[in-house]
């Protein structure tokens, strides 16, 4: 079962992977990013390494819940959703991939790799967490509450209710513009009109 999960998770993880380069949305690549690299999260889970992989989850998932996050809220392309081109340098980048990848299957393929079991009852997690961390186990804390705040700051701020009331956020306020050669206004408020009419200075404005 153990051989059978691994090739699901592997085969899983690049499929994933590959589909980053073929979709037309940033969030939807990033989703697909993220499913590649839980997926290569189980596969250390698989292989013992359960600090790396759980590491690997946490993060990963965070980092990418953060990215889209930001991407619904801020970005012109609403929600990130509408078809953009999502590759650059196709050529170059393919023949990185594919070379990145013979390297690799080579290496897995005719290195010898030593096996030495670890002696029962030695304390694996909490050496590799001291190694990787050190000093700078409150720099990571910091980091992790900066990341929470991030995430509360960016619902609160996409969010269509505001101090003024509901929807208030949206008076005055345009929807971004998809074809930017119909001359329409951009997302933002909407242009004053025209002084008419009477005014509050000698009758006139």
């Amino acid at each position: 079962m153990t051989g059978v999960a691994f090739w699901v998770f592997g085969v899983a993880a690049v499929v994933a992977g590959w589909r980053v380069f073929r979709t037309d949305s940033m969030v939807r690549a990033t989703f697909l990013l993220l499913a590649s690299f839980l997926n290569v999260g189980a596969i250390l889970l698989l292989l013992g390494g359960a600090y790396l992989g759980m590491a690997l989850l946490f993060m990963m998932t965070v980092e990418m819940t953060v990215m889209v996050i930001f991407m619904v809220a801020f970005m012109m392309n609403p929600a990130g959703l509408n078809p953009m081109n999502m590759t650059h340098q196709p050529r170059l980048a393919a023949v990185a991939g594919w070379a990145a990848f013979a390297g690799g299957a080579a290496v897995a393929w005719r290195s010898n790799f030593p096996d030495r079991p670890l002696p029962a009852g030695k304390a694996v997690i909490a050496e590799l967490g001291t190694e990787l961390m050190g000093r700078s186990m409150l720099m990571f804390e910091t980091a992790g509450v900066a990341l929470v705040a991030t995430m509360i700051g960016a619902v609160v701020l996409s969010s269509r209710r505001s101090r003024y009331g509901q929807d208030a956020g949206d008076d005055g306020s345009l929807p971004p513009v998809l074809d930017p050669a119909t001359g329409a206004y951009p997302a933002g408020v909407l242009p004053e009109p025209e002084a008419s009419g009477h005014g509050h200075h000698g009758g006139h404005s």
